[in-house]
């Protein structure tokens, strides 16, 4: 991640402790309006650091993922408030870097929790479902869908 945080000029952030919060609630209704933040927008790496912050779903970072699903929804034309979602992101992950997922214990009893929220989507009214299994008291498999 630290080579993410190079790239876009963000290696001196600070680190946050939070993921983002419930006031974060992107829509469809959010259009660019202005040719200002349409030309801001088009030289900010937006897709690239979406795509690493994906990848590190997929192999680390299971926290994230339900943020990510919302984030990732408006990649075709992002905005300002967008943009300033992933860089809070990217601080959480500098912040919270020496969290890992461990595999230790005896209890190798398989566990699953279930979570939604009710309608959560602004646009759609969809809910997004989660779930994670656990294993020895690791995570081995999460999912967050809309």
């Amino acid at each position: 991640m630290d080579n993410v945080l190079k790239r876009i000029n963000m290696s001196d952030a600070k680190s946050v402790n939070v993921l983002l919060g419930g006031y974060f609630k992107p829509s469809k209704a959010h259009i660019l309006t202005t040719g200002d933040e349409n030309a801001f927008m088009s030289d900010v790496p937006y897709a690239s650091a979406v795509d690493n912050l994906m990848y590190a779903i997929v192999c680390t970072r299971p926290d994230i993922a339900q943020v990510m699903g919302v984030i990732s929804r408006y990649m075709g034309n992002p905005e300002k408030e967008y943009w300033r979602a992933v860089k809070w992101i990217l601080r959480y992950l500098k912040g919270s870097s020496d969290i890992t997922l461990c595999y230790d214990g005896t209890d190798v009893c398989l566990h699953r929790y279930v979570d939604t929220d009710f309608a959560g989507d602004v646009d759609s009214r969809k809910s997004t479902t989660g779930y994670i299994f656990t294993l020895i008291s690791g995570v081995v498999s999460w999912v967050s869908r809309l």
